[in-house]
């Protein structure tokens, strides 16, 4: 049986799923959408989906979990990619992290560094996760990515191809967009009313499926000398 064993396999071992689901969704972040195969997009997505909630609420703790989930990775920016190759190994090391060994998260150039020889240092994914992307979605519950199936199919195995990306910002959510209720939550939903005394409908006492449930509905239905006579 296979209990506790959701996801994907994805042909891998799991420290490999491990490191391509965290190398995915970084990327994810970081460019705002990936191309990749069906099935790999679709088990990013649920991860991703999980960061970006956890990133909302903003506080420390939540921050320890995103870092432990996710790891870091350093964002060179774009108009620095071309300098920072030129760069030697002792520069690079101050442009990647801060003098106490920790990357930089903010991506301001300190002052103690010389600005006309570094105009720029690197910022971290869970930096811009929490600052950037994060906020964008405070109230929305859910529905952060979006996955557009592709007409093509990749060379070499034929795989089906997936596109990726974080919903835009200036896209809002649809209004009619109903929340999905459980069918055990609405059992005890229709149970608690029917200890309030409030009127079922034979469908609510019907799915409800306890006899207690449907009394109060045949109670309101009947009259009171009926009720009197029973």
């Amino acid at each position: 049986m296979r209990h506790r064993k959701a996801g994907r396999h994805l042909t891998r071992t799991s420290a490999h799923r491990v490191a391509l689901r965290r190398n995915l969704a970084q990327s994810l972040f970081e460019h705002g959408q990936i191309e990749t195969t069906l099935p790999k997009a679709r088990e990013v997505r649920r991860f991703v989906e999980r960061l970006i909630t956890l990133a909302r609420r903003g506080t420390m703790p939540d921050r320890q979990r995103v870092i432990a989930l996710l790891g870091d990775r350093a964002i060179i920016p774009a108009d620095g990619r071309e300098a920072y190759d030129g760069m030697g190994r002792a520069a690079r090391a101050k442009v990647l992290r801060a003098r106490s060994g920790r990357r930089h998260r903010t991506g301001a150039v300190p002052a103690a560094y010389n600005k006309k020889k570094f105009t720029f240092v690197a910022s971290s994914v869970v930096h811009k996760l929490m600052t950037e992307i994060a906020p964008r979605f405070k109230e929305q519950p859910g529905g952060y990515t979006r996955l557009i199936r592709l007409a093509r199919q990749r060379l070499g195995d034929n795989s089906d191809l997936a596109l990726l990306q974080l919903v835009p910002e200036d896209e809002s959510p649809p209004d009619n967009v109903r929340k999905v209720v459980g069918r055990r939550k609405r059992r005890a939903e229709v149970r608690k009313r029917a200890l309030r005394g409030q009127r079922l409908s034979r469908r609510e006492a019907a799915a409800s499926g306890s006899a207690s449930a449907a009394a109060p509905a045949d109670r309101a239905k009947a009259g009171p000398d009926e009720t009197e006579q029973s």
